[in-house]
């Protein structure tokens, strides 16, 4: 039973965030909602922090389960790269109260060093991931930039819908991080070898 409890406490958890927009709640808030006693969620967890702190582990476990399976299915680097922005998107992670425990946590960084460094963490695995299938299309100085611009995209449309009078649906972020990426990569891809603009004079034609 203790995996199953430590679960339905860490999903407990996620949801009263959720529900108060911050990490300030209390380890019976969250024990109630998962239906057991305070005593045994300290029993499993020692303290609400250590529970707070394997809430982000869970968020980011399974975005990089979902990370690598829809990875794994992409056959090309720019059908890789759609699949980690509609990952990013995904359903359960653009849910209300995973996007407030989301905040909630960025708020808690700037006091506290462990949650920062899972930040950090997650920050570094959404660059790379953009980085490595954008170097394979673009050269190295130009996949840098758009992968920190395609990333700060992807972060400010969770804020955008947290901002409840102005929400964004699943569909319409993607379409936007689409449209950026699309948009950078036709103005940064090198020209097909051999191509050359008809409309330059060269000298001999004089």
């Amino acid at each position: 039973m203790e995996p199953v409890r430590r679960k339905a406490l860490v999903d407990a958890a996620l949801r009263v965030i959720g529900d108060h927009g911050s990490l300030a709640v209390t380890m019976s808030d969250i024990a109630r909602r998962a239906g057991v006693s305070p005593a045994l969620a300290h029993h499993y967890f020692g303290s609400k922090e250590q529970l707070l702190i394997e809430t982000i582990r869970s968020l980011l476990r399974q975005l990089r389960r979902d990370t690598v399976a829809a990875l794994k299915a992409a056959r090309t680097p720019r059908e890789r790269l759609s699949a980690v922005i509609r990952v990013s998107f995904h359903a359960d992670q653009f849910a209300a109260d995973t996007i407030a425990a989301w905040l909630a946590f960025y708020a808690e960084a700037q006091r506290s060093e462990e949650t920062r460094r899972f930040l950090v963490i997650y920050a570094r695995r959404l660059r790379s991931n953009l980085l490595a299938d954008l170097k394979a299309l673009l050269p190295a100085d130009a996949a840098e930039r758009i992968a920190e611009g395609a990333a700060a995209m992807i972060d400010g449309l969770y804020i955008r819908q947290s901002l409840k009078s102005a929400p964004i649906g699943i569909e319409a972020s993607i379409a936007l991080t689409e449209d950026y990426l699309n948009a950078l990569l036709a103005a940064t891809s090198p020209s097909p070898r051999g191509e050359r603009d008809d409309h330059i004079e060269h000298p001999k034609d004089k």
